[in-house]
């Protein structure tokens, strides 16, 4: 009983079932492909991968348990690849003495190297075992792409701020699993800045909640008064003293600042959201974007700047961070100006989603074809002196251009390829 008792709040209420699971509706919905998988039962392999605490382990074991099958959970940090025989083994004896498909759900499922992958994918290809991967990395960058390849890709979102509000609650007023057993009267603010400062992750809103309420005496009047001051002495982050919508309004002057060339602005801005309880990575985090966003081609520094500054923050803390901090946001402000990257950007994204079904032109192919399209055999530019004209683009997009230089900074020396004739 006392076992039980230490088990963590967040733990106790993690949810059983599709009806409990909080947030990302997009995967779990009624009308989604997971539901759908689930409900005809041709759910295969599949990865989730996402920030902390947004639900990744407790789906796969909810999806194993709703499916009625033997499900075993891995770390990838602890296992290897005869764990993950011993399990492929008896997963087949089950199969073919009982009939039970098994899940093999691997937490941390990105540490796995390309030899304990392996060993999994003929498993995996003859249906002996389902693989549930969960990571918070993405797995197109940081797995095998062989193991990819053999599941269906899931991202998960930070939950909002109202999901976890909602799991607060169910947390305090359960009798069974939460903490519905103890005298506890909360102030809506509190719990709207545990649910805010949690940063979209569940766990920790939970973690902070068990806190404030373990840490607080019973008052006079035989209750747990859970106040805004306690939950802010409650979680990791350090209290803001901005209101939610004052902080992002800060947050918004500090970056119009940047974009409009004001030091001085940029400057106050960003020391009254760090003096205002602001981690100063936010602040790092927006230089970099913007380094690109606002200035871009016309000064490329400023995004070597910038990075450095938010790699001197990560690695020297306040306050000495913030003197590379001030030094890249003073040449950021001071740098030449060019929205021509983002631009660039934006029109490519919206090519990649509307021109779905072009072809790659056959020269430029992994292996060309037979059958020739017209545009002749590719030209390795190195032998025409570094450059040559020839189509890279599929024929329906053959004219479209993206990136314009501006007359503004370095940018106005740029002469785009695209255009000098052919050598």
């Amino acid at each position: 009983m006392e076992n039980k008792a230490r088990v963590p709040l967040a733990e106790k209420m993690r949810p059983k079932s599709f009806n409990d699971f909080v947030g990302q509706g997009h995967i779990v919905g009624k009308n989604s492909l997971l539901y759908r998988a689930i409900t005809y039962g041709t759910l295969g392999s599949c990865i989730f991968y996402g920030p902390p605490g947004t639900g990744k382990t407790t789906l796969a074991n909810i999806i194993a348990s709703s499916l009625k099958a033997n499900y075993v959970k891995l770390n990838a940090v602890t296992s290897g690849v005869g764990d993950a025989k011993a399990i492929i083994e008896r997963a087949k004896a089950d199969k073919a003495m009982l009939g039970t498909d098994t899940f093999l759900i691997l937490d941390e499922c990105h540490r796995w190297n390309k030899a304990q992958s392996d060993c999994v994918l003929e498993a995996i290809e003859d249906g002996s075992i389902f693989f549930i991967g969960t990571t918070t990395e993405n797995p197109y960058t940081s797995m095998t792409r062989a193991i990819v390849s053999r599941c269906r890709i899931f991202e998960f979102k930070p939950l909002t701020s109202a999901d976890i509000k909602s799991a607060l609650i169910r947390a305090i007023n359960d009798k069974e699993r939460g903490l519905g057993n103890l005298p506890i009267e909360y102030d809506d603010e509190a719990l709207d800045y545990i649910a805010y400062a949690s940063g979209g992750d569940l766990r920790n809103s939970l973690n902070a909640l068990e806190l404030a309420v373990m840490t607080s005496p019973v008052e006079k009047d035989k209750k747990i008064h859970l106040n805004l001051q306690t939950a802010q002495e409650s979680t990791d982050k350090k209290s803001l003293s901005l209101d939610e919508n004052m902080f992002y309004d800060f947050l918004s002057a500090f970056c119009k600042s940047l974009r409009g060339s004001d030091v001085e602005a940029a400057l106050y801005y960003s020391q009254r959201l760090i003096n205002a309880g602001c981690d100063a990575m936010v602040i790092a985090r927006r230089l970099v974007a913007h380094a690109s966003e606002d200035v871009g081609m016309a000064d490329s520094n400023a995004l070597l700047l910038a990075t450095s500054a938010m790699y001197a923050v990560e690695k020297m803390g306040v306050p000495e961070g913030l003197i590379p901090l001030t030094h890249a946001i003073i040449y950021v402000c001071e740098a030449e100006k060019s929205n021509s990257v983002v631009k660039a950007m934006h029109m490519a994204q919206d090519d990649a989603l509307n021109h779905t079904d072009n072809k790659v032109p056959n020269h430029l192919k992994n292996h060309p074809s037979t059958n020739a399209d017209g545009h002749g055999k590719y030209k390795y530019p190195h032998e025409y002196g570094g450059y040559v004209k020839q189509q890279y683009m599929p024929d329906s997009l053959k004219d479209r251009v993206y990136y314009q230089p501006s007359q503004n900074g370095r940018e106005k020396n740029i002469i785009r390829k695209k255009f000098k004739g052919d050598k």
